[in-house]
């Protein structure tokens, strides 16, 4: 191979050191780069092919129930955000600011949206004026800026794509059973595509989102113990319908005001398929978000026909798969690593022998299990293995999670879990916040959810002592 072909580089170890092994993996398998913006990232072509696998699966979700897309401006005026108080203090020390328009000097500051409930806010005020223009079912796919002072790509950068939903009800009952929808989509969502087990569950006050009465989170837990928020949904009762003096004329032609909620999904996300699929030879991408699930290596490619036969099955496998046919004069064994590096679910090897056989090679990229296949049979088998491969992954990142989640009785074992082990540490909690303040000032660890399906550890709270209204998922988070 010519020396200034592209060679495929060697990772860090991720039990050697975890964080670079992500960095390494982010750089290398060509996801994103960083920018001459601080905590911003360029993400590259095969990261955001991922983004978009991402995209269609949800919107088709969305759109499925009943919600239309739609688009908010970027910039928010100061007083716009100042109208609901919890909600602009909560995000007071993340906002960027605009105050310059040109030269001059604005007369009121702009804010880069953070999120946008107080735009859909001013827009509903406009639109909803009877139970009959209800229910809202608003979503916008954007991205929005928050003032990070620890970045790290896809985890947490000042800028990020996302989904935002914003809905309007005509009862709490409907905004709650919509909050509470969302969240399932979500997590099928997770568990369906991304092969990645979560916990469903509420988030303490302390945790919950700025202006929310409730709000609701999947946790998944990433291959080193450590949990990550993957997709929230809250439920805003109608504080910010009076903030924003949202009014509409009920069934009974009285005057009422209608009840909210909000949900959204990062690219953070695709920072949880890292963490939780990934390996030492790096990313390993679910069949169903990868950009490229199917790679056709041909083998002694220089040999009469081969790149002939390669060709043909390529056009044949996309009718069933995303497909690509890597023809480059590299070698097989240099393709190998380049696809293993990139993830790519299944890789189909196929040489003279095995075309004088009528057959070729596949190897599952999260076992890395070979298995020959007749030519015939590949628009049966190709689907089974990449279901293989999901059904491979979540079984891996389940197994993993139940290693790594623990119990706790007392403040003593807390204390004792978290300094020895990394992992999920469920624990009764007696609701008051200062047990809560408690808990991450001595073991280190902060509330994760109280799960929907409930177990009780003990009658008591881990800290206090005194009688417990719920078990908490307690660990250390991204």
């Amino acid at each position: 191979m010519a020396d200034n072909k592209k060679m495929v580089e060697a990772i860090t170890s991720m039990d050697e050191d975890f964080a670079k092994w992500y960095t390494d993996v982010v750089k290398k398998a060509e996801l994103a780069d960083y920018s001459s913006v601080r905590g911003c990232m360029i993400i590259r072509p095969y990261g955001f092919a991922i983004w978009e696998n991402i995209q269609r699966i949800l919107d088709t979700r969305f759109k499925e129930l009943g919600h239309e897309n739609v688009a908010m401006p970027m910039l928010i005026p100061e007083s716009l955000l100042q109208r609901e108080k919890d909600h602009v203090e909560g995000f007071a020390p993340e906002v960027a600011w605009v105050t310059h328009g040109g030269n001059e000097k604005l007369q009121e500051r702009l804010c880069i949206r953070p999120t946008s409930e107080t735009l859909f806010c001013e827009h509903y005020s406009h639109i909803i004026k009877s139970y009959r223009d209800l229910p809202k079912l608003y979503n916008q796919w954007c991205s929005v800026v928050r003032w990070e002072k620890t970045t790290r790509p896809f985890l947490r950068t000042m800028e990020f794509f996302w989904q935002e939903g914003h809905t309007m009800h005509e009862t709490a009952e409907e905004a709650i059973h919509e909050t509470e929808q969302m969240l399932n989509v979500y997590a099928d969502f997770c568990e369906q595509s991304l092969a990645i087990p979560v916990i469903k569950g509420q988030k303490t006050d302390k945790e919950k989102f700025a202006g929310a009465e409730a709000t609701y989170t999947i946790e998944a837990m990433m291959h080193d113990g450590k949990a990550l928020q993957s997709g929230t949904s809250h439920y805003f009762g109608d504080g910010f319908a009076r903030a924003f003096d949202i009014q509409f004329t009920g069934r009974g032609n009285r005057l009422e005001y209608p009840h909210q909620t909000s949900w959204g999904m990062s690219t953070r996300i695709i920072g949880a398929i890292i963490m939780t699929h990934g390996d030492d030879n790096g990313l390993v991408l679910p069949p169903a978000v990868a950009p490229i699930q199917v790679v056709v290596i041909p083998v002694a490619q220089h040999k009469e026909g081969v790149l002939e036969k390669a060709s043909e099955l390529c056009a044949r496998l996309k009718k069933i798969c995303r497909v690509k046919l890597d023809d480059s004069d590299n070698s097989p064994g240099w393709k190998y690593a380049e696809y293993e590096m990139k993830g790519v679910p299944l890789r189909l090897e196929i040489g003279p022998r095995d075309i004088e056989n009528n057959q070729c090679v596949l190897v599952r990229r999260d076992n890395r299990e070979k298995t020959v296949v007749s030519l015939d049979e590949l628009e049966q088998k190709i689907p089974e293995l990449l279901q293989g491969v999901h059904d491979g992954l979540y079984a891996k990142a389940l197994q993993n999670r139940e290693n790594r989640t623990f119990s706790a009785s007392n403040m003593e074992e807390m204390v004792k879990v978290a300094g020895e082990q990394s992992g999920f540490i469920k624990a009764m909690w007696c609701g008051d916040l200062a047990c809560e303040e408690a808990l991450k000032e001595k073991a280190g660890v902060t509330s994760r959810c109280m799960p929907f399906q409930q177990e009780k550890i003990s009658d008591v709270c881990v800290c206090c002592g005194k009688p417990a209204k719920a078990m908490v998922y307690w660990g250390k988070a991204y």
